[in-house]
């Protein structure tokens, strides 16, 4: 996990064993959580069959001294394999991912948990820096952005959403400086199967997020509890130079999503926002820990074909006879000509293999991106026509 892999790169933390040894982990499930007490037969049951047993275990760390960054040898082997999948590949541009700037672990050493935080941002920003010299995007993940709401049971929408001021504030402060149209940042509610009815929804938050200095935007859009939120994009603008990266499969589930299915929620979101302002992807990885067994990879690499699938789809409505004509909310119309299938690309070790731009001249071109935690990664490029297609008006060109 990230926060397991941030433990090999940063000085002045030690391991600390808990009283009793470390307990079976839970994975992202939120024992005790909203969710949890509202549907405890479900999570009882799931920990009979815990998927999270065998996982890898590591102690918890405690600061104990000043941070410092110490893997420079372990970002340049990322980098390497990177561009060696990408050389193997024919890619120009690509991505690497890497731990947002907000800490998990325990402080003893800092004077207030604002310098810890500081500290760890410090520390971080050299990783981020190698990843932009090395010529790749950077991608930002914080889950625990909007999946700590589940744990804080006391907390009203209100007390959350300051506490989330604060934490993009911090994270701000680490990224200063870096170009914004390279970065992208991405949230979501781990890799939980629960009920997840105490998920917060995008229209609760996404005004914060759109705080955050990046370019792209990447979120859960791609199961049931978030697969509406396209519609927030009907009253909500999309800020100028932002791009957004709603997932169309997910990982929270392992149903194979049908390849209409996946270009319908492509259909929807290109009708809302523009398809020179959306990429797509899936919700999130599907291993959240080395060792698990929540997504067996034959299951992820089935998703990922549908995803590409979907992006394939004739665009002509006379191939499609249930689909619904003309440029209506949310039919199948004409825009459907925008997801052409180009190219699929593996073998990035920690990143997406593709191109990647979110520059104004960029925005005539997107990616449907594929994304399996351990390696597996692809893309699918959405091209647009010389010409739009014949729809008089409506949420779709708000912004082509």
């Amino acid at each position: 996990s990230f926060s397991m892999y941030i433990a090999e790169r940063l000085d002045g933390f030690e391991a600390r064993m808990p009283p009793g040894g470390l307990p079976v982990p839970t994975g992202p499930m939120g024992i005790d959580g909203r969710d949890y007490n509202m549907f405890p037969d479900f999570y009882k049951q799931v920990l009979e069959h815990n998927p999270f047993a065998n996982v890898i275990r590591m102690p918890p760390r405690v600061c104990v001294a000043p941070i410092k960054y110490v893997g420079q040898d372990k970002v340049r082997r990322d980098i390497a394999n990177l561009k060696s999948a990408m050389a193997a590949a024919g890619a120009t541009d690509a991505f690497l991912p890497s731990a947002g700037p907000i800490p998990m672990f325990q402080n003893e050493y800092y004077k207030s948990e604002e310098d810890f935080i500081l500290a760890f941002g410090e520390a971080m920003r050299e990783e981020y820096q190698a990843i932009l010299d090395a010529g790749f995007a950077l991608q930002i993940d914080l889950p625990r952005l909007v999946s700590l709401w589940d744990e804080r049971k006391t907390w009203t929408l209100a007390d959350y959403r300051k506490w989330m001021e604060n934490r993009i504030a911090q994270m701000n402060h680490a990224l200063r400086g870096l170009p914004e149209d390279r970065i992208r940042f991405h949230t979501c509610y781990g890799v939980n199967f629960g009920p997840r009815v105490s998920d917060l929804q995008l229209a609760d938050v996404i005004d914060l997020i759109f705080t955050i200095k990046a370019g792209a935007y990447s979120f859960e859009a791609g199961n049931p509890r978030h697969e509406h939120e396209w519609r927030v994009f009907e009253t909500v603008k999309l800020p100028d130079g932002k791009t957004l990266i709603p997932g169309t499969i997910t990982h929270s589930n392992v149903m194979i999503e049908h390849p209409e299915a996946v270009a319908d929620r492509m259909e929807r979101w290109i009708n809302v926002v523009g398809v020179g302002n959306v990429m797509f992807g899936n919700d999130c990885g599907f291993q959240s820990t080395a060792g698990n067994t929540e997504i067996p990879v034959s299951v992820a690499e089935a998703k990922l074909k549908s995803l590409g699938e979907g992006a394939r789809i004739d665009p002509d409505p006379a191939a499609r006879p249930r689909a619904r004509r003309g440029c209506g909310r949310p039919g199948l119309g004409p825009h459907r000509q925008y997801l052409r299938g180009a190219h699929a690309q593996h073998r990035g070790q920690r990143g997406l293999v593709g191109r990647h731009d979110t520059s104004p001249a960029g925005r005539s071109r997107r990616l449907v991106q594929l994304h399996l935690e351990g390696g597996h990664s692809g893309c699918y490029q959405l091209r647009r026509p010389a010409s739009p297609p014949d729809c008089p008006s409506g949420p779709f060109d708000h912004r082509s």
